[in-house]
């Protein structure tokens, strides 16, 4: 018998053991950090003390406008004051928050509205066009709707219904919040993109976003104080969970309603962001920007959402960037792999360094585990060729989807979340993605790795943004279709680029399609396939 086998009154008891939540984090700063800047948007400056009374009264107004512990409270609005007040105070009156992507179409907003239940939307002016067509296709109930006016963007109120100052003014700033009760509550629901379907509501708990906000500062090495420049759109993951985050290190938030390369030189230079994160995309925003304003500090950058060449890495690194490749996905809260710098690899030549960069690298602190399985759920060979696809468990994997049993059932066999990105794993555990499982491009019975093929045009100086799929063909099944984005004044021809890309791979590797055209892409900079391989199809 063990020498703990007595644990008579060792019982959890309100001095032992409190849920997690991140909501613990903005009541905490209020006190600690009073009277720091918690958040910039424009001529706004507001400290943490007027943070949590603005939170405050938005939970106490939702709450007198009938919202209850479990409602769904919906948001359409862009990277601004109103949606971080959201992230706060819509959990801080027992709501579930649901951040819509505002650049979803009309019937997937209404499919969205009604799955979710929403009970309250809150609406930028600028997409109220689109929240009051989706709430018109609706039958049953139908949410009401809050204006979030932003005069200073060009976007006055429109009057047509309650406006979120008012809402906000007619709220207690001492309302007391509705902390969970358990931790597994539900904190939010997001939904995927729905490129191949119905988007699926992915339900978020208050235990996984608190261990987001704990293993992020470890990765990243966050110091106290950090100033965040929120580019990453706060519909997508909630931000990566880094708007949970920033009032456990006293940090400064500075919002950004739409995303420029001269908008991001201009927080660095006149509020001296320090860190932000941030697509692949933004990344080439930056590298291609006309104009740049000079600053004295190495920024720190996240990026995801789809592996960056090592050109690009390599390109940025000179502007002063620091970059991280992290690599995760709705269903994880955001991000949960990255690539930790080997100080042994300094030595190495910058192509070198840079293509270690771009490797989406190993687990997050919070997660138990992260790794590349074959078929049959066992550990590939890490020899940085086998693929596989990556698995994940840990704290910060969802719950499931909402009102779907079937596809969480899916997700989770074998007790892990598959993730269904294809992947090699490198001898020293460092994951690599090789593609998504339906971007592979299968020619004569060769597997061919969009991802590699984008890296090696990614090369060509004419070349600003890239994406491969696959073509039908008569002979080989498939071959590689190449859609290029070219830098502005930038010139370049279809067999020069076809003879660039072979003379760094193998010929089957080849594109033997190069058109020349925009890139369609969603809101958080994500180059979108679907639409590509459709038009690929007719060619």
């Amino acid at each position: 018998m063990g020498w703990m086998a007595d644990e008579t009154g060792l019982d959890k008891c309100p001095a032992n053991y409190v849920p997690l939540t991140p909501l613990s984090h903005l009541q905490r700063a209020a006190r600690v950090f009073a009277n720091h800047t918690a958040l910039i948007y424009g001529d706004i400056r507001r400290s943490y003390t007027e943070y949590y009374a603005r939170c405050s009264r938005l939970a106490s107004g939702l709450a007198q406008m009938g919202v209850r512990p479990g409602d769904v409270v919906a948001t359409l609005l862009p990277n601004v004051p109103a949606q971080s007040e959201a992230a706060f105070g819509v959990p801080a009156c027992g709501g579930v928050l649901n951040t819509i992507n505002t650049r979803l179409d009309v019937d997937t907003v209404a499919y969205i509205f009604a799955h979710g239940e929403a009970k309250v939307v809150l609406c930028d002016t600028q997409f109220m066009p689109l929240c009051t067509a989706a709430i018109a296709t609706m039958d049953g109930a139908k949410p009401q709707v809050i204006e979030v006016a932003d005069p200073a963007a060009g976007y006055a109120s429109t009057g047509e219904t309650q406006d979120y100052e008012d809402l906000i003014s007619s709220g207690d700033p001492q309302f007391t919040w509705l902390m969970p009760q358990d931790e597994w509550e539900s904190l939010a629901l997001n939904y995927t993109s729905g490129t191949t379907g119905r988007p699926k509501g992915v339900v978020y708990h208050h235990r996984g976003a608190y261990l987001m906000t704990m293993g992020t500062p470890i990765s990243w090495q966050l110091p106290l104080f950090p100033t965040y420049l929120q580019i990453v759109p706060l519909f997508h993951c909630n931000g990566w969970n880094h708007t949970w985050m920033m009032p456990a290190l006293g940090g400064t938030v500075v919002c950004c309603r739409d995303i420029s390369a001269e908008a991001i030189y201009d927080a660095i230079a006149d509020h001296g962001v320090t860190h932000f994160g941030g697509a692949p995309i933004v990344l080439n925003l930056i590298i291609n920007a006309k104009t740049r304003r000079e600053f004295d500090h190495t920024v720190e950058v996240y990026t995801a959402g789809a592996p960056p060449a090592p050109a690009t890495l390599a390109a940025i690194t000179e502007l002063g960037f620091n970059v991280t490749q992290v690599y995760g996905l709705t269903e994880t809260y955001g991000h949960v792999t990255e690539c930790i710098w080997n100080t042994t690899w300094d030595a190495l030549e910058a192509d070198a360094q840079s293509a270690i960069k771009a490797q989406q690298g190993v687990a997050f602190p919070m997660m138990e585990d992260v790794t590349v399985v074959d078929d049959n759920m066992a550990q590939v060979t890490m020899d940085a060729a086998n693929q596989g696809e990556i698995v994940m468990r840990g704290n910060s994997v969802m719950k499931g989807y909402y009102k779907n049993p079937e596809a969480t059932t899916k997700a989770f066999l074998g007790g892990y979340f598959h993730s269904e990105d294809l992947a090699i794993q490198h001898p020293n555990g460092y994951m690599q993605i090789a593609d998504r499982a339906k971007d592979i491009i299968i020619s004569g019975g060769e597997n061919i790795s969009s991802v590699e093929v984008e890296a090696a045009l990614m090369n060509h100086p004419a070349v600003s943004l890239c994406a491969v799929v696959a073509k039908p063909d008569d002979k080989w099944g498939e071959v590689p279709c190449a859609f290029v984005e070219l830098k502005e004044g930038a010139s370049a021809e279809e067999a020069e680029v076809i003879a660039f890309v072979r003379s760094r791979l193998a010929g089957f590797k080849t594109p033997k399609r190069v058109l020349f055209q925009e890139l369609p892409k969603t809101s958080t900079g994500k180059i979108q396939k679907f639409e590509l391989r459709a038009f690929a199809k007719g060619l």
